[in-house]
């Protein structure tokens, strides 16, 4: 992902120009919410840029190398910026709500990163939907606590909103929360319906 010195770059059809709001750790999926603890000047700079331009930023997680601040997933999810909250001089608590899923083109900047973003189609779920639904019911009546709390963080009445959520709140590694990410709706269903049946699975077992 070449840097562009250029600050007004002719950008491609859809394209957009967001701040860039980087992460350790985490994900954030279409028609999700997250709530972070932002401490970082230029982090905080990004939300800010994003207040004053539309409202919106693009959350990327590091790769897992993490050899610099450029050193980042192509794949991200643009943010609408739902509420900053000062909790002290340099701590904001900053939530976001998951809009659509887009491929980073450029990245431009030092401290702040601003990158170009072009749109990613989602893909109909179709018959991988059902399952992927079902999977999920049987393991939020397994854990009636979780399933207060998706529904408490649901931003989207679309039905993928419900397997997106699965997939950011799941214990598993941030790795495998970015290829999640990357996949296509109906990857991303089977994806998720094999994966909460085995967790099931391995929490009854254990």
């Amino acid at each position: 992902m070449p840097a562009v010195d250029d600050p007004d770059p002719v950008l491609a059809t859809g394209s957009r120009l967001l701040p860039v709001l980087p992460l350790d750790d985490a994900c954030l999926f279409p028609g999700a919410s997250l709530v972070l603890l932002v401490d970082k000047p230029a982090a905080l700079s990004a939300v800010r840029l994003a207040e004053r331009s539309g409202g919106e930023l693009l959350v990327l997680g590091y790769r897992e190398s993490h050899g610099g601040p450029r050193d980042l997933h192509p794949v991200g999810t643009v943010a609408e910026v739902r509420s900053v909250h000062a909790i002290a001089p340099l701590e904001h608590r900053v939530e976001l709500d998951g809009v659509s899923r887009v491929h980073v083109e450029t990245l431009l900047g030092a401290d702040v990163l601003v990158a170009e973003t072009v749109p990613m189609g989602e893909g109909d779920a179709g018959d991988e939907w059902g399952p992927a639904v079902e999977a999920l019911a049987r393991y939020l009546h397994a854990h009636a606590e979780l399933r207060g709390f998706l529904e408490k963080q649901r931003r989207s009445a679309e039905p993928m909103s419900w397997v997106n959520l699965a997939c950011q709140h799941l214990p598993i590694a941030a790795s495998a929360r970015q290829k999640l990410l990357e996949a296509s709706a109906p990857e991303r269903c089977l994806k998720i319906s094999r994966g909460l049946d085995a967790l099931l699975r391995k929490e009854q077992t254990a």
